[in-house]
């Protein structure tokens, strides 16, 4: 029986994370105001693509795989329900707290510290893409954390930062696309030996 061969479902992930992940930053750097188009890339790509992903890498029995993208996909969805304006069914009656919002960033920073750790043995790539996220976590609750000016300064700074973090995603996952579609490694990635 012949076996069927898997697509690599990484690419996928990693767009929706790095597209995303730059769409918010943008708006964290002080560029653009938050608006539906942050939050329908949070719900459709960065979440929704992200799970389909996940779910495509446990198929493949990668269980670093699907716990990131699953995790990140469920973050997205979290984070729009969170940043959604009062009043919406997903707030039910909760305001949001700035400072357990910060919480929530540091705790998402430390699940993606412990998954850096997986990657060691990965490209040098999808190493920095995961360092980079968790400083981008740890910068975004230090800025729910200060106060005043401190603050818009400090998440100013995370927004920078995410969007490099989030280019660092379409990077890695378009060198994997033009690898597999030509044979051939056009943009490095850091391989290991």
């Amino acid at each position: 029986m012949e076996e069927t061969k898997l697509a690599n479902p990484a690419p996928l992930g990693l767009m929706g994370f790095g597209m995303t992940t730059i769409l918010l930053n943008m708006h964290n750097a002080g560029i653009f105001k938050m608006d539906a188009t942050i939050v329908a890339m949070g719900i459709f790509y960065g979440g929704i693509a992200q799970i389909i992903a996940g779910g495509m890498e446990f198929k493949k029995g990668n269980t670093f795989g699907t716990t990131a993208f699953t995790s990140f996909g469920l973050f997205w969805l979290s984070l729009v329900a969170i940043i959604a304006p009062e009043g919406n069914i997903f707030h039910m009656g909760f305001p949001v707290q700035t400072k357990f919002m910060g919480w929530y960033l540091f705790l998402w920073g430390l699940f993606t510290a412990f998954m850096f750790i997986g990657t060691l043995k990965a490209n040098k790539a999808l190493q920095f893409v995961f360092a980079s996220l968790a400083v981008l976590f740890w910068l975004l609750a230090a800025g729910h954390w200060m106060k005043g000016s401190g603050a818009k300064t400090m998440l100013h700074i995370a927004g920078w930062e995410g969007i490099i973090c989030g280019a660092s995603a379409i990077y890695l996952a378009m060198a994997e696309v033009i690898e597999e579609q030509l044979g051939k490694s056009l943009l490095p990635i850091g391989k290991p030996e």
